[in-house]
């Protein structure tokens, strides 16, 4: 496979400066990144098919940021205290040379954990690439064990036998930890909660249910699409008892249980429910180099102006931790009452990720 840039940075070793908390005292640590605006899919809760035209404009090549620009604005968040990685999409997958980027910001030095989310379409091609690049982690999209619906939630363009494929790739690849996520939409999905539960009850798979979220203006999000998080522990409860466990760290999105027959592991994104801003540690790197400092932002900071500008990664690193200084963002707390006052323009979720 061939790498996307022509030399690589030589890996060096810079002092760790903690970032200034934001105006809510929330710290930075995660930084997801995305490599491309580009998706194969088009599902309904985040690029639904009726909303694009046919020569909608995504981003050209030049625009998007060379594996070079990603690795730096990396170690350069690195250095500011972020200790987790996730990349995204669109469909990272789509980004040519994806191993190669993988393996250089494997290489950086205070990186802990790095994860890929993907819909798994591509990924059996890429997982063992990707394994041996120093990838840690992969979560992947599953909305629906039945064909029609996922075919429904996939917006016509992907098989869920596409999806299983991936999960054996992926185990195969030595990734036998996977997270699965489903996005619940009432009316659509909802009853295919129990049979996911049962085919990942018994594995080292983390199947997690995800509320639908009015992300971005192009979703049609409607509060009676939303299935609550505590709707869905109570029935799959009733099937197979469940029990809480604690979280990992306070930043963590899902809460977790358990089967107490010992079957393995759940997890619940109640984002809309019981919204969880308050320990959010989470900055995003659009593909064209925004940086966003929330899922619902109407819009971001240019930082592929000054890396282009010739900055010094002393001034990015100021810029960035001014920009988190001044972090007040806790939409999902408010939403009820910025939606009420209007505040409907949020950045698409294809451009930033989930």
């Amino acid at each position: 496979m061939q790498a996307e840039n022509l030399t690589a940075p030589v890996p060096l070793k810079i002092k760790t400066i903690t970032a200034p908390a934001d105006a809510l005292g929330r710290a930075l640590a995660d930084l997801r990144i995305s490599v491309i605006d580009r998706c194969n899919f088009r599902c309904p809760y985040c690029m639904p098919e009726d909303q694009y035209a046919h020569d909608h404009a995504f981003l050209r090549a030049r625009e998007r940021l060379s594996f070079d620009e990603i690795e730096r604005l990396a170690r350069v968040f690195v250095s500011l205290g972020v200790r987790k990685l996730r990349i995204t999409g669109g469909e990272p997958l789509l980004r040519r040379g994806l191993p190669e980027l993988v393996s250089r910001l494997a290489r950086i030095e205070g990186m802990e954990d790095m994860a890929l989310t993907t819909n798994g379409a591509l990924l059996p091609r890429f997982a063992l690439a990707l394994r041996e690049a120093g990838l840690h982690r992969i979560t992947l999209s599953l909305d629906s064990l039945d064909p029609e619906i996922y075919r429904r939630m996939a917006g016509g363009r992907g098989e869920v036998e596409q999806v299983l494929t991936a999960v054996a790739a992926a185990e195969r690849a030595g990734f036998d930890a996977l997270k699965i996520n489903c996005v619940v939409l009432r009316g659509v999905n909802e009853e295919s909660v129990l049979p996911l539960a049962e085919r990942f009850r018994g594995t080292k798979h983390v199947l997690r249910f995800i509320e639908y979220m009015d992300v971005g203006t192009l979703n049609g999000w409607r509060a009676d699409r939303v299935v609550p998080g505590a709707e869905l522990r109570t029935r799959i409860h009733a099937r197979w008892p469940l029990m809480p466990l604690s979280r990992h760290d306070s930043a963590e999105t899902a809460t977790r249980w358990r089967y107490v027959d010992g079957a393995g592991e759940i997890g619940f994104v109640d984002s809309v429910s019981a919204p969880f801003c308050g320990d959010c540690t989470r900055a995003r790197l659009s593909a064209d180099g925004k940086l966003y400092t929330c899922l619902f932002a109407r819009s971001g900071h240019d930082l592929r102006a000054p890396l282009r500008g010739g900055e010094s990664d002393d001034a990015l690193r100021a810029l960035i931790a001014g920009i988190w200084s001044l972090r007040g963002d806790r939409y999902s707390e408010r939403r009820a009452e910025l939606r009420a006052a209007g505040v409907l323009e949020h950045v698409e979720m294809y451009k930033v990720g989930g």
